[in-house]
């Protein structure tokens, strides 16, 4: 593996900035997002896992339309938004990879008190976690998707203004 040109890289970001960024950006043509879909081997280990270490609630379990016998199952993540599974009896579908064009995580902000409760039931289930900055906690779910809960306000990361 080669070296990495660092200025080269900054000089291309302060580019796509300068090009792209919008002084008066104006309102997005979408109110928000609906949900998430990510794969799970268990609906039941999943539920507990969501809503019983994290604190999501299930909102609702349904058929899949696209999978018979498969279930689409929603999570409550607050704001309006849902996180949602499927499962896929029957088709044998690999572990969960990080791969190029695929999910790397999912970023989920909490309210600083619900992050450290969170934080102590991880402790608790003896889930492992990397905490980062004091206010981000990165760890695998049952089937080894990386969720980061992040006690940043929505639209802030680690003192930042993104959006």
């Amino acid at each position: 593996m080669g070296t990495v040109d660092v200025a080269g890289i900054e000089a291309e970001r302060e580019r796509l900035r300068g090009e792209y960024l919008q002084a008066e950006r104006p309102a997005s043509t979408a109110r928000g997002l609906h949900h998430v879909a990510v794969l799970c081997a268990d609906v039941e280990t999943t539920i507990r896992f969501y809503q019983g270490v994290l604190g999501f609630p299930l909102t609702e379990i349904v058929g899949n339309r696209d999978y018979e016998g498969s279930s689409h199952f929603f999570f409550d993540i607050g704001n309006g938004n849902l996180l949602a599974f499927f499962d896929f009896p029957g088709l044998e579908l690999g572990a969960y990879a990080e791969v190029l064009g695929g999910l790397h995580h999912m970023a989920i902000s909490m309210e600083a008190e619900r992050w450290a409760e969170v934080k102590g039931r991880l402790d608790d289930a003896s889930i492992e976690y990397l905490e980062e900055s004091g206010t981000s906690l990165y760890f695998r779910d049952p089937d080894g998707t990386r969720v980061e809960l992040i006690a940043d306000p929505l639209g802030e990361m680690y003192g930042l203004t993104v959006l």
